[in-house]
Order: C-alpha cells, then sequence, then structure tokens
C-alpha cells in the first residue's frame, strides 16, 4: 500500500510576533515608560514591541539625539541636569541606560590613568544615579530596569 506524499511549500514560513500580552494601568490598559540615557533606542524598541507607550526621552549627546529621531520621529530632551523631575511625565515604568565608564573595572582604569575622578565623584556620568533616585522618588514608578 502507497501512502501519498504531502505537499511541500517552496515558500519559507513567514515570521511573526505574537500580539502584547501586556496592559497597565493608565493610558487605556497600556504602561507608560520614560527612556533615560536612552542611547539610540534599545530599552524603547523592546518595551513598545511589549505593548508600551514611550512618553519621554532623555540623552545629553548630539549625535545620539539625532539617530533617536531619525529611529523614532521625536528628539530626547537633553542634559537631565536641566530638567525639573516635575516636568517628566508621569509614568509606570522607568528605564534608564546609563553610563557604566565610572564604575567597571575597565572604565576607572582608565580614568585612574588619565587623572580624574570616578565612581559617585565623577561629575559628568557618576551623578546620573542620582538623577534616577530622584525621579523615582517624585514619581513613584510601579517599576524601574537599570542597565549598565
Amino acid at each position: 500500500m502507497r501512502r501519498s506524499a504531502k505537499k511541500r511549500s517552496s515558500k519559507p514560513p513567514v515570521p511573526h510576533e505574537d500580539p502584547p500580552q501586556y496592559g497597565g494601568p493608565r493610558n487605556g490598559g497600556r504602561f507608560r515608560f520614560i527612556d533615560l540615557f536612552c542611547g539610540i533606542g534599545g530599552f524603547r524598541l523592546g518595551f513598545e514591541r511589549a505593548g508600551c507607550e514611550c512618553v519621554w526621552s532623555c540623552d545629553a549627546d548630539k549625535y545620539v539625539q539625532k539617530t533617536y529621531e531619525e529611529n523614532f520621529g521625536e528628539r530626547p530632551e537633553g542634559d537631565i541636569h536641566a530638567v525639573a523631575v516635575a516636568d517628566i511625565p508621569a509614568h509606570d515604568i522607568l528605564c534608564a541606560g546609563f553610563p557604566c565608564q565610572p564604575f567597571s573595572i575597565a572604565g576607572v582604569s582608565k580614568k585612574l590613568s588619565l587623572g580624574r575622578k570616578h565612581g559617585f565623584e565623577d561629575e559628568k556620568q557618576g551623578n546620573l544615579f542620582f538623577e534616577i533616585a530622584n525621579i523615582l522618588e517624585y514619581h513613584k514608578p510601579a517599576a524601574f530596569v537599570l542597565e549598565t
């Protein structure tokens, strides 16, 4: 007895993303997040694909700002020190990719070799953690994600 062979499709399978499974307490069931020290938008891509809405972003690097604007159609705010905490929109999640250089072994070694301060004493990058703490204290989001 001969079995009939199944036809094989010559087309490769089409990849797809599952619809977002997340809901939140604000904005019609979507979590709202802010994107601090956003770089070119890695956090934003992931959180938007999970169904969240970015309501504010910042990064002090002008070249990063330009790339982020090309990627997402909006330019991030500049220096976080120049922004009043109350002017940052309400949000459910705070995402921050603050610089690791003042704290990493490689970064500290480089700064020491150049005679520069490191850790929290690094006035340009080391104190960004305290800006995050101020925002968390003021806005009290449900969650936060910090990446170094």
